[in-house]
This record gives structure tokens, C-alpha cells and sequence, in this order.
């Protein structure tokens, strides 16, 4: 059969999602179901390496379906679902129109969850204090423009604090990587001058600093370099036991990252009834959002080949929208989907 509409199989996916854990969907149009030791591959973002990892592994337990992912970073992740090297692809920043038509248009963003990207420094004399940034402030210290822990801007935002008189070591990813457009996207928002010399992207011509491949490089470098100040996925910093600043946000707020505050950030999160799900988060509007927040994707193909890839993929996509997934997220420090983005990809889906 000459491949058939992914999104359309997906017509039971509200049925399964909200009838709790219940079994795949049902094959269409003849084929045949998903057995156990079906394996799919995926490459891509590093963000929600954590959370994918303990999807994929009870995944595995519960259906006997495996799935290969190899954390690269988004780049490598759109790269190769274009080149058609795995089965699906992620990315934390989202695909641009371009790299749309170079895959041919077959691509839809399914958001998974939503994470912080976190300013994280290496001050030993501050322990794990949560220092305080303001977006303009943040920006030029990744110019170039502060290189002083003591410098007056920084202070004046930190006041009581006894910053060291030290040089400061800007880290910043040197692989194509969703986690630097997440943070890119942000500084754009607040740094005219940011956005007019660097702008934002997966990859970028970082005015200074050294690179660190992934978030978990980003994380070694900043962790063993004193004075160093890098930008990594929430869980990285929490779980290599480096803090993670409190950002001024559009109300005025200094917020740090959390579930709650990375959800706030997504309330006001606008989708059309035909949408492709890319939007943008970062410094939203709100009480208590945290401005360095986003969704993450997975990039999987509106028309797919049948067999027994197409029906565990389809599954998984159903397993992963269901209530007892998105609350492993919360285990990890990601937030999980609120319930009015779920049901618009679940309509999305079945009217595509």
C-alpha cells in the first residue's frame, strides 16, 4: 500500500489518552499491530534526554517495544529525520520553514513537555545561593561586555551578596542544540543588540566563551571551571548540584525555575485550531512564569510507511499523551502538558 496519513491512524488517540493507560490504537486500514521487540530509533535534543529516557525504558518494560535515542543535540536531530536515518526526530527549537521544505513538508511538531533552561555559575564562595539576573544584564555578560563578578550591574541586582572580584568564564554549547535557541530566543527578546549582532538559532557565533558539546558538556565545563556561568536544562544543574539563577520576568519578578513557574509561563501560550504547535514561550506575560521557559518536540512524519514501526509509533505517541507519562515529567523537574494542550493535539491530530 503507497503509505497512508499518520495523522489519520491517530484518530483513537483522544479514546486511549483519556481512558487512562488502555491498549494501542487499533491498526488501520489492515495493518498489522506493533509486536514486542519492535524497535524504533530517534536522534536529537539533549534537554529532555532525562524524561525520554524514563519514557523509553517503561515504555519498554510495559510493551516490549524498544526505542533507540541518541542524544546529539536538536541540530543533529533535524538533520537526521530529514536525511531519514531514524524514525523520528527532536528538537527543542522548533523547525524553521526552510528546514520544513527541505524535509519535504512531512514533518509535524508533537510538544512532549515543557522544561527551564537555567543560568548556572560555578562561585564557590556563594555555595548554591540563587543569584539574581535581569535579562539585559544576562545578554551582556554572554557579549562580552561584563567579564567581573563584582561589576556594579551585576551587584545592584544581587544586593547583600559578597561577589567575588573574579574574572567571569562564559560556557556556551558548541554543537546545534535546541537548549541555545531556547536561550538565544530569550536574550533576543530582551537585547536589542543581541538580537541584531547574534540573534537567535541552534547554533549561533557566540561573541565569547568556550564550548561544551550537549548539556551534559555544557555541565562539566561550568562545573569544573571556577567563575564560570553557562545555560543548561533545569535537571542538569539540579543533578550535578550547581544553582540556577532567579530571572526578572516581564512583571518584574525575579522567578525561579520550577514546575510552577514554567507552567505559568505556558498559560498564555496562543495555538490555532490548525496549528503546527511552533511557539514560542520564552519571557512570556504573567505573574510567576519564568521567562527562560519552552515546550520540546518530537518531529515525526505526517505520511509513514505501514508496518510494524508506523503501528509502535503511533502507540507510543498515544502512551506518551496519557496522564501516568506526563506525570513521570514531574519527577524529572519538567512540567507536564497542560490538559489544554493535550486536547488540542489530540484534536489537531484526529482533523489532520
Amino acid at each position: 500500500m503507497p503509505g497512508r496519513t499518520l495523522l489519520a491512524a491517530l484518530a483513537a488517540l483522544a479514546t486511549v489518552a483519556a481512558g487512562g493507560r488502555g491498549d494501542p490504537p487499533p491498526p488501520a486500514n489492515g495493518a498489522t499491530a506493533s509486536k514486542p521487540g519492535t524497535a524504533l530509533t530517534g536522534a536529537g535534543a539533549t534537554f529532555p534526554n532525562p524524561i525520554y529516557s524514563k519514557w523509553f525504558d517503561a515504555y519498554a518494560k510495559e510493551t516490549g517495544v524498544r526505542i533507540n535515542y541518541q542524544s546529539i543535540g536538536s541540530g543533529g536531530g533535524i538533520r537526521q529525520f530529514t536525511e531519514g536515518t531514524v524514525d523520528f526526530g527532536a528538537t527543542d527549537g522548533p523547525m524553521t520553514d526552510e528546514q520544513i521544505v527541505a524535509a519535504r513538508g512531512d514533518v509535524l511538531h508533537v510538544p512532549t513537555v515543557l522544561g527551564a533552561v537555567v543560568a548556572t555559575y560555578n562561585l564557590p564562595e556563594l555555595g548554591k545561593q540563587a543569584l539574581r539576573f535581569d535579562g539585559p544584564t544576562l545578554a551582556d555578560i554572554f557579549l562580552g561586555r561584563l567579564t567581573r563578578w563584582n561589576d556594579p550591574r551585576i551587584a545592584a541586582l544581587n544586593p547583600g551578596v559578597a561577589l567575588p572580584a573574579a574574572d567571569i568564564l562564559v560556557v556556551h554549547r558548541s554543537d546545534g542544540s535546541g537548549t541555545t535557541y531556547i536561550f538565544t530566543d530569550f536574550l533576543s527578546k530582551v537585547s536589542p543588540e543581541w538580537k541584531t549582532r547574534v540573534g537567535h538559532a541552534t547554533s549561533v557565533e557566540w561573541p565569547v566563551g568556550l564550548g561544551g558539546k550537549g548539556n551534559e558538556g555544557m555541565t562539566q565545563q561550568v562545573k569544573q571551571s571556577e567563575g564560570a556561568i553557562g545555560y543548561v536544562e533545569l535537571i542538569y544543574a539540579i543533578s550535578n548540584g550547581l544553582p540556577a539563577a532567579e530571572i526578572r520576568n516581564p512583571a518584574g519578578q525575579f522567578v525561579a525555575p520550577t514546575l510552577k513557574s514554567v507552567s505559568a509561563a505556558a498559560e498564555g501560550a496562543q495555538f490555532g485550531a490548525d496549528t503546527d504547535f511552533r511557539v514560542s514561550i520564552t519571557n512570556a506575560e504573567g505573574t510567576g512564569a519564568y521567562p527562560i521557559s519552552s515546550f520540546t518536540w518530537l518531529l515525526v512524519h505526517r505520511q509513514h510507511p505501514q508496518g510494524p514501526k508506523a503501528q509502535a509509533l503511533r502507540a507510543f505517541l498515544a502512551w506518551m499523551l496519557e496522564p501516568s507519562a506526563q506525570r513521570m515529567a514531574a519527577e524529572l523537574h519538567y512540567a507536564p502538558l497542560p490538559v489544554r494542550v493535550i486536547e488540542l493535539i489530540q484534536a489537531r491530530l484526529r482533523a489532520s
